[in-house]
């Protein structure tokens, strides 16, 4: 019976290997990949830069650490930021690409390097006429083919890759645009006030809608009741690059946050060249004051609804429009009208 593999892209190896210091190679311990220094000094990444319809060659080095020659399958990919904390990643190979991904190619699509060896291998990158100007993150990869088998009672392979990081350029006007969205409040409030902690949590969205790579930082402030200031501070965690067109979904804890109040919040975003604010609105109000309101509320809404219908049942009927009212007898039994 074949045996069942998920197959994943060991993108850890890659992402650590991708954030290494200057003059480092993307390495996982086992292979590196990196650019071919130039005669000028050692390359950390590629900084590359063309007008739309130009080529360009250069080298990637992928440099064997162990005793046995290993196969690996290289590929030009597009880099993105991850959902979860806004790290640099690149696509699989099966995925489509629009920049970097699609038009960078290796010379040779698979590379045997012997142990203890490193070897060379040219690529071309052609920009498109109509290429958009503005970066174009990506990365070469180099990615081993065979399903390491995992350990333990599910059967689970790990398909490993490391890859160098591809900065690309095109010419044109550089946009600098960054927007805060769907800024939201979610308050934990102790059931009685006072006997408890009430923390809340500030989840908000970082969309680069310009052109070039930014380096975010995000401040948040709280206001009260009457303008109170409740909370300023400078947000961490931030993204060190949000590339172009992407989206990153990040929250940040308030603790001791009020248990009774009502304001707002305001995130402001800002990076070189662009500032965005965004504001969602808090009502802190404990479960037990909650409740008491809530059903207060329901009495109240019951008992004038009840008043309502009692005075529409004893209010006198109005004679039809043309209809002379009808005539009352009096106590002597004579007809007044």
């Amino acid at each position: 019976m074949r045996k069942p593999y998920a197959l994943l892209l060991s993108l850890c190896c890659l992402l650590l290997g991708l954030t290494a210091t200057p003059a480092r190679a993307a390495d996982n311990g086992s292979w590196s990949v990196y650019p071919v220094s130039s005669e000028v000094a050692a390359r950390p990444y590629f900084y590359l830069s063309a007008d739309p319809g130009r080529r360009i060659d250069d080298e990637v080095a992928v440099a064997n650490k162990t005793a046995e020659p290993l196969t690996f399958r290289l590929y030009a990919a597009d880099a993105y930021n991850t959902a979860r904390d806004g790290g640099f990643a690149v696509r699989t190979a099966g995925e489509r690409m629009r920049g970097v991904g699609a038009w960078a190619k290796p010379a040779r699509s698979r590379v045997t390097v012997p142990g203890h060896r490193t070897v060379k291998v040219p690529f071309t990158l052609r920009v498109p006429a109509g290429a958009e100007p503005g970066d174009h993150p990506g990365a070469i990869v180099a990615i081993d083919e065979r399903i390491d088998p995992g350990a333990g009672s599910v059967a689970l392979g790990v398909r490993r890759a490391v890859g160098a990081r591809v900065y690309l350029r095109v010419s044109g006007p550089a946009v600098p645009a960054l927007a805060v969205e769907d800024v939201h409040v979610a308050h934990r409030q102790p059931l009685v006030p006072g006997l408890g902690d009430s923390t809340a949590t500030v989840s908000y969205t970082l969309h680069n809608t310009g052109n070039v790579t930014l380096d975010p930082k995000v401040e948040l402030t709280a206001r009260g009741l009457f303008g109170r200031t409740l909370l300023t501070r400078g947000l961490t965690g931030m993204p060190a690059e949000l590339l172009p067109g992407q989206r990153v979904r990040l929250t940040e804890p308030w603790r001791d946050a009020p248990q009774f109040d009502w304001g707002k919040v305001t995130l402001t975003a800002h990076a070189t060249g662009t500032r965005q604010s965004a504001s969602a609105a808090f009502l802190a109000l404990p479960w037990l004051v909650a409740a008491v309101v809530g059903a207060a509320a329901v009495v109240g809404a019951a008992l004038l609804a009840r008043a309502r219908r009692a005075r529409r049942s004893h209010a006198p009927h109005p004679s039809a429009p043309g209809q002379a009212p009808r005539p009352t007898e009096t106590a002597t039994g004579r007809v007044r009208p």
